[in-house]
């Protein structure tokens, strides 16, 4: 999961591609095991779609543009489409199946 700390680039993929985000922080221990848990079933699951960690403590402006207040939030966009957002506590399952099918009707307009 690489890490992005500029809006350009973020809002790039957002529009031309699809992407799956964390916001997250330093601070945040349940963002770290989230993190560490996402990264190979999203590689497994979804191998088309880039993810991509936000590290609210340092892009802060990054995040308040995305109403991104608590941690952890996900959010997962296929061509500038919001697809997926989670925050607090939820299911990685439940996240997962709901990211299964917009990447199936994505990957086979391609």
């Amino acid at each position: 999961m690489k890490t992005v700390s500029d809006m350009q680039q973020l809002n790039k993929m957002k529009q031309e591609n699809a992407v799956f985000i964390l916001f997250g922080g330093e601070h945040c221990g349940v963002c770290k095991t989230l993190r560490s848990r996402l990264e190979p079933l999203l590689k497994q699951d979804f191998p088309d779609l880039p993810s991509v960690y936000i590290d609210c403590e340092i892009s802060p402006n990054i995040c308040a543009q995305h109403s991104v207040f608590s941690l952890p939030v996900v959010k997962a966009y296929i061509e500038g489409r919001l697809i997926v957002e989670e925050n607090g506590a939820f299911s990685i399952k439940k996240l997962l199946q709901s990211i299964e099918r917009p990447y199936k009707l994505w990957k086979d307009a391609l």
